[in-house]
């Protein structure tokens, strides 16, 4: 049985989009195939709460090869998606120069797939922030479809 949602998907205003894409990569140095997120719902730095989503594009350059002829989004753009989404956060809870880059993922399942055309929200919850690392839960829905959890651990880069 899967653990419960880090917060209530239906608590997330999915019309208010506090970051866009071109605001989300001002912040990280992502370019080109690997600008994962597409907008940040919530940052919540009192909290230690987030989330965002990623819309799964056709036109995307694992497509082609991820499976012929049945696309299934990587878990590891899954887990990149999800680190984005950790190191957006930190970069608003704590001002250092550089980014949050990957030091660790624990504790990862993958629990349903993710094809071209869907929507996935990511949610986040830290579990210790200092400031040279911040190590935070992850998760990842399509609808009400629970398909990837996590924790992700990261250092300042």
């Amino acid at each position: 049985m899967p653990p419960r949602q880090l917060f209530d998907l239906s608590s997330i205003d999915t019309d208010t989009i506090i970051a866009d894409r071109e605001e989300i990569y001002r912040h990280l140095p992502h370019r080109y195939e690997f600008m994962q997120l597409d907008g940040i719902y919530l940052c919540d730095t009192e909290a230690g709460t987030m989330a965002a989503y990623r819309d799964v594009r056709a036109d995307e350059f694992w497509v082609r090869g991820h499976i012929p002829g049945r696309p299934i989004f990587p878990g590891v753009l899954m887990i990149e998606s999800a680190a984005h989404l950790v190191s957006y956060y930190v970069g608003h809870a704590i001002e250092l120069d550089g980014f949050l880059g990957f030091s660790g993922v624990t504790d990862v399942k993958f629990r349903a797939t993710v094809q071209p055309g869907q929507r996935v929200t990511f949610l986040g919850k830290v579990l210790d922030l200092r400031k040279r690392r911040c190590k935070a839960q992850v998760q990842a829905f399509v609808d009400d479809k629970f398909v990837f959890e996590g924790i992700i651990t990261g250092m300042w880069v």
